[in-house]
């Protein structure tokens, strides 16, 4: 069964990790479904970016020194500029707790780690189209 992603190719996607080979591989992932992608590998930069950019969506690593996932979340959605941004969270906790705080915090979805590229593609596509109709509802 093949599933035909939405027209995102206006769209862009903010991939937080600290990991450059994460960074390469969800790239990579996103490609195949014609986002834009940018990329942070800290907190600061994610946040910075965000604040200037406004993605329409972003990836956001948990486990990062300096300032963890979770806290980056907590400092976009306290933000008017930023509170908007849908945010997924993708990481290798897999604990229960962690991806209750991390809904807690305001994300809307929570991906582990390693994941299924076919997965996150379908996700982010959905999450995408719900921005965008979300926008358009704003406008009108």
């Amino acid at each position: 069964m093949r599933f035909n992603m939405p027209d995102t190719i206006k769209q862009q996607v903010l991939v937080v990790d600290d990991i450059p080979k994460n960074l390469q591989l969800m790239g990579t992932v996103l490609k195949s479904i014609k986002v834009k992608v940018a990329f942070a590998q800290n907190g600061k930069q994610a946040i910075e970016y965000a604040k200037t950019k406004k993605p329409d969506l972003i990836l956001l690593d948990i486990m990062m020194p300096d300032m963890d996932g979770y806290e980056v979340c907590k400092r976009l959605k306290d933000n008017p500029i930023t509170k908007d941004i849908p945010i997924i969270f993708v990481s290798a906790l897999d604990d229960v707790n962690d991806e209750y705080y991390g809904f807690k915090l305001g994300g809307v979805d929570y991906i582990t780690k390693p994941f299924n590229p076919k997965i996150v593609q379908v996700r982010v596509a959905n999450y995408l189209r719900l921005k965008r109709k979300t926008d358009l509802l704003e406008k009108l």
